[in-house]
C-alpha cells in the first residue's frame, strides 16, 4: 500500500483528517467520491479540530484523481449512489422487534470518558446528536447486549472502599447515576434557634451579668466577661472617653500592670543615673568646685541594674493578648495607626502610662483595645 506523501497538496494536518475519516492509504482514497469525503472530512475537524480550515472540495477532487493515477483506474468512472425516490419515507425502526427489546433493556446512554473530552478538547456542542429511529431512512445496524445494560440505581451495591482511598464514584472519569436509595442525613429540629434567641445572647455577651446564672453556665459567663467589662466597670462613664474601659481581658493583668512601671521608672531613671554618674565623676576630679555634690547620689547608677533585671522578667513577657507581640520593646516595624504615641518619646511610654491611668490599652502592632480591669 502507498501513503500520501507521493500525493502533492496533503500536509500533516490533512492526512490526519484523511486517517481520522477512515482513509489510510491510496489504494483507499481512490476509491472514495468526493462529496461524501468532503462530508466526513469537515465532520472529522469540526469535532477532532486537526486543522484550521478543512481542505475544498477541489482539492479532494484533485486528491482523489491523483490517487486514481497512482493505482491505474483513473479512467475508471466514478460510481455514484443513487438517490432515493421523491416519494420515499423515512422507515421507523421503533416498531422493529430487535429496536423495541434494545430501547427495554437500555434506558439510558452510556457517555463518554471524560478523559476522552479532555484530551481531544472537545464541548458538549461538538459531540453530533444521537439518530432517531422513526426518522433514518438508510440501512440500520442494531446490536442489543444485555452487558452494556447498567443496573438500577436501587440495585447497585457500592464496595467498600479502602482507608484513605477516594470514592468509588470519584476514581472513575464516567458519569455515573446518582445512589437515590441512600438516606439523606435530616436537619436536626431541636438544634434550631430563633433570631430574638441569638439577640439575647449577643447582649449577654456585650454586658455580662455579675449575679451568677440559674442555669449554671458558668463557662458562657467567663466567655462573656473576656469579651466585655462588667456593667458596674463602665457605669456613667463616656463611652467616647478614654476612661471608658474597653477591649478584651487580659491573661495577666497584674504583670501587665507592674511591667508599665518598671518601663516608666527605668525611663526616669536612666538619664538620672547618667546625669549623676557625671556629677560625681566630677566631683572626685575637681573636689574643691563641685564639692555640693552628695555621695547619695551614687544610688541612682547603682539602682539601674536591679530595675533593668525586673524590666526583662515583666517588661519583656509583657505581650498583647492578640498578636502576642511584645509591647514594651521597641521593634524597628510599622505601628499601627491607632497606637499610643507622644512625639518625641515614641510608643512605649505613653502606653505605659495610658495602662496607668485608664487600665486598658491599645496594642502597638495590631491596634487591639486589651484591658487590665474586669
Amino acid at each position: 500500500m502507498t501513503d500520501f506523501t507521493s500525493i502533492e497538496g496533503i500536509d500533516k494536518s490533512s492526512r490526519e483528517l484523511l486517517e481520522a475519516a477512515g482513509f489510510f492509504d491510496v489504494e483507499t482514497l481512490a476509491r472514495a467520491d468526493v462529496e461524501d469525503l468532503a462530508v466526513e472530512l469537515q465532520r472529522a475537524n469540526r469535532i477532532l479540530k486537526l486543522a484550521r480550515h478543512t481542505p475544498t472540495a477541489a482539492s479532494i477532487g484533485e486528491w482523489i484523481a491523483a490517487a486514481r493515477r497512482i493505482v491505474g483506474v483513473e479512467d475508471e468512472p466514478v460510481v455514484e449512489q443513487p438517490e432515493l425516490p421523491a416519494q420515499a419515507m423515512p422507515v421507523n425502526y421503533e416498531l422493529n422487534p430487535a429496536v423495541m427489546e434494545m430501547l427495554a433493556s437500555a434506558p439510558v446512554a452510556i457517555p463518554l470518558p471524560a478523559s476522552y473530552l479532555v484530551e481531544n478538547q472537545l464541548a458538549v456542542a461538538d459531540i453530533p446528536p444521537a439518530i432517531l429511529l422513526n426518522r433514518y431512512s438508510g440501512d440500520l445496524e442494531i446490536r442489543a447486549s444485555d452487558r452494556a445494560t447498567p443496573r438500577e440505581p436501587s440495585a447497585r451495591v457500592m464496595p467498600r472502599s479502602p482507608v484513605g482511598s477516594a470514592p468509588r464514584s470519584q476514581q472513575s472519569a464516567y458519569v455515573q447515576l446518582g445512589e437515590s436509595g441512600q438516606q439523606r442525613l435530616e436537619i436536626d429540629t431541636t438544634r434550631l434557634r430563633s433570631i430574638a434567641d441569638l439577640e439575647k445572647v449577643g447582649q449577654h455577651m456585650a454586658v455580662s451579668k455579675s449575679v451568677p446564672s440559674t442555669d449554671g453556665s458558668r463557662e458562657s459567663e467567663r466567655i462573656a466577661l473576656i469579651r466585655a467589662p462588667l456593667e458596674a466597670t463602665n457605669r456613667g462613664r463616656d463611652p467616647r472617653s478614654r476612661r471608658y474601659v474597653r477591649g478584651v481581658l487580659h491573661t495577666h493583668p497584674v504583670s501587665m500592670t507592674l511591667a508599665a512601671v518598671i518601663t516608666l521608672l527605668l525611663a526616669l531613671l536612666l538619664p538620672l543615673a547618667m546625669v549623676a554618674s557625671s556629677f560625681l565623676l566630677l566631683a572626685v576630679l575637681l573636689p574643691e568646685k563641685f564639692a555640693w555634690v552628695s555621695p547619695w547620689l551614687l544610688a541612682l547608677p547603682c539602682g539601674l541594674p536591679i530595675l533593668g533585671g525586673l524590666y526583662f522578667i515583666f517588661g519583656m513577657n509583657g505581650r498583647c493578648r492578640i498578636c502576642t507581640q511584645r509591647v514594651f520593646f521597641h521593634r524597628g516595624c510599622l505601628k499601627n495607626s491607632k497606637a499610643h504615641t507622644i512625639w518625641g518619646l515614641g510608643h512605649i511610654i505613653p502606653l505605659s502610662l495610658h495602662i496607668l491611668l485608664f487600665r486598658w490599652f491599645r496594642c502597638t502592632y495590631c491596634g487591639t483595645p486589651v484591658r487590665l480591669k474586669k
